[in-house]
């Protein structure tokens, strides 16, 4: 596992979930957890998690959660999310995010993200539908 999240990390380093500062600490295909830290540049100006950041962070959890249960050959991608915010996500305070696989299909994955605080409290919950892409190339 530790590999898996090694190659992880360093394919999402420069990209968005890199520059908000997301860690993966678990992938499998039954679950991914990672955690984001709330740091200013997360906020709105009420020192509390933008919507953006937080919908940014379930969809790349339910996203890599969507990759490992990809069949051979094929990549992902979101084509519906649905987040309802249920309590902010305070400056300073770390959360965590864990993505589950609900239903794989032929063609669509649907995952469950539930992200908590510090505190274990519901921050946000997100049900994600990924789309399976098959390629034509080996």
């Amino acid at each position: 596992m530790e590999n898996i999240i090694k190659m992880i990390q360093e394919a999402l380093s420069n990209l968005l979930p890199g520059y908000l500062g997301m860690e993966v600490i678990k992938a499998t295909t039954e679950e991914v957890v990672g955690t984001l830290e709330i740091k200013e540049n997360l906020c709105t100006i009420g020192k509390v998690a933008h919507g953006g950041a937080i919908m940014a962070f379930a969809d790349t959890m339910g996203a890599i959660c969507a990759f490992l249960n990809l069949p051979p050959n094929s990549r992902t991608t979101t084509i519906e999310s649905k987040t309802n915010m249920i309590r902010p996500g305070k400056l300073g305070e770390a959360l965590t995010a864990r993505s589950k696989l609900l239903n794989k299909g032929r063609t669509l994955m649907l995952l469950y993200t539930e992200i908590q605080d510090s505190r274990e409290q519901l921050v946000a919950v997100v049900i994600q539908t990924q789309m399976i892409i098959r390629s034509s190339q080996a």
